[in-house]
């Protein structure tokens, strides 16, 4: 597949509806419900602190914008869905999709708030570490539901090994 108009189109609008989503369910839908409300913006404004020793304002709601819009769905869309489509060709889209949310709420929780902005584990495997397993489960179906729907998958090029 050759990266066009149309591709970058879609992989920008997956990842725009997998943000809504995960901020949907972690800012309004969780707490609805009497669980914990995520503050994905309080974590991009803790890791640019750390990282950078200030945080402008907007730069976090940016940060985090970027990190959804982007990012992620540059992951799924270029690492993930490609890597299993090699391996396990048969393996349903949705099964990825939620292994990669999964991957994305470790290295969220694990990479990001604690190796970098320097929180507890997982966030001290308090309400708000399951929100945000949901929450990221949530953005990862919704965006490779995105692509998925409009045929958008990066092929791997595969090589004849000769003997």
């Amino acid at each position: 597949m050759t990266l066009t108009k149309s591709t970058v189109f879609t992989v920008l609008t997956a990842g725009a509806f997998g943000t809504i989503a995960f901020d949907l369910f972690g800012q309004a839908i969780s707490p609805l419900f009497g669980y914990a409300k995520l503050a994905p913006v309080g974590l991009a404004g803790a890791t640019l602190k750390s990282v950078f020793g200030a945080n402008p304002a907007g730069a976090a709601h940016l940060l985090h914008t970027l990190t959804g819009l982007i990012f992620y769905v540059v992951g799924y869309f270029a690492i993930a869905r490609p890597v299993q489509r090699a391996i396990l060709p048969n393996l349903h889209w949705s099964i990825t999709a939620t292994v990669y949310g999964v991957a994305l709420w470790v290295f969220a929780l694990y990479g990001v708030a604690h190796l970098i902005a320097s929180n507890k584990p997982f966030l001290g495997w308090t309400g708000i570490t399951w929100v945000a397993l949901w929450g990221h489960i949530a953005y990862a179906l919704v965006a490779a539901w995105v692509l998925e729907a409009k045929g958008v998958v990066l092929e791997i090029p595969r090589r004849t090994v000769l003997a």
